[in-house]
């Protein structure tokens, strides 16, 4: 959110963390964490959980799982699974914009949809479901693939090693992938709720402005921080997966 229509130096993830404690507390860094669990919940069961399936449809319709199975189906999963969820989304960011706010999920959440609407919590859900398919589609096809890749061509198996370097690429792959559409997201839904976000139309005019007024480079505004949380995130979900799977008597993904 910095520099909004301007070009110039921005704020590191460090400095940035050493202003939000000193301006507003350390309370300041959980902001949006009810909304953010509910839908780390919902959302990260739906898309886990649909990609085996979509994955074993699509080779009973195709008779492959190849490479490009694995992205549809991690795609058509992470779409469907933000569809559901984005309220949930909308209110975190919006608690995130408003420190000083004394009320909670429930009381903001009736708050949008009385001043803007039903249709205000479905905010930025295109982006938001393209993020959500390209997040999903690079992470579970770039580990599955990954995972056969280091299985056929070097001496790991099955096991915490092989789970580990799997998912490490995949972090690297899916932010490089999902920055630019998470930027877009974010400045679609505070549209209302923060002046500095600016007006826009649709996602493509949102990265269109980004672009033409802050320069290419802005599109990866927060990169750094979305892999300080998303390489750790997806390290620790595929390994975890792999080992409720393993402890329910499902094959490894």
């Amino acid at each position: 959110m910095q520099l909004v229509g301007q070009r110039g130096p921005l704020i590191g993830m460090g400095q940035l963390f050493v202003q939000l404690l000193n301006n507003e507390g350390p309370r300041s860094l959980y902001l949006g964490l009810s909304p953010a669990l509910t839908r780390s919940v919902l959302y990260g069961g739906l898309r886990l959980g649909l990609y085996e399936p979509s994955k074993y449809a699509s080779d009973l319709v195709f008779g492959s799982t190849n490479i490009f199975v694995k992205i549809g189906s991690g795609a058509i999963s992470g779409a469907v699974a933000t569809a559901l969820t984005n309220p949930v989304e909308v209110l975190k960011v919006r608690l995130q914009m408003n420190p000083n706010s004394t009320r909670g999920p429930i009381k903001e959440m009736s708050k949008i949809v009385s001043e803007e609407g039903l249709k205000a919590l479905w905010k930025g859900v295109g982006p938001a479901m393209a993020r959500a398919g390209a997040l999903t589609a690079s992470q579970l096809a770039t580990y599955d693939e990954a995972k056969q890749v280091l299985v056929k061509w070097t001496p790991l198996e099955e096991g915490f090693p092989l789970h580990l370097i799997s998912s490490t690429v995949a972090g690297v792959v899916s932010t490089l992938m999902t920055t630019p559409i998470d930027m877009v997201k974010t400045r679609l839904m505070l549209q209302r709720e923060s002046k500095r976000a600016g007006s826009y139309k649709s996602g493509l005019h949102c990265a269109y402005q980004v672009i033409r007024t802050e320069g290419p480079l802005a599109l990866y505004k927060g990169g750094l921080a979305i892999f300080a949380r998303l390489g750790p995130q997806t390290t620790i979900t595929f390994i975890v997966c792999e080992k409720l799977r393993q402890l329910a008597g499902l094959n490894a993904i």
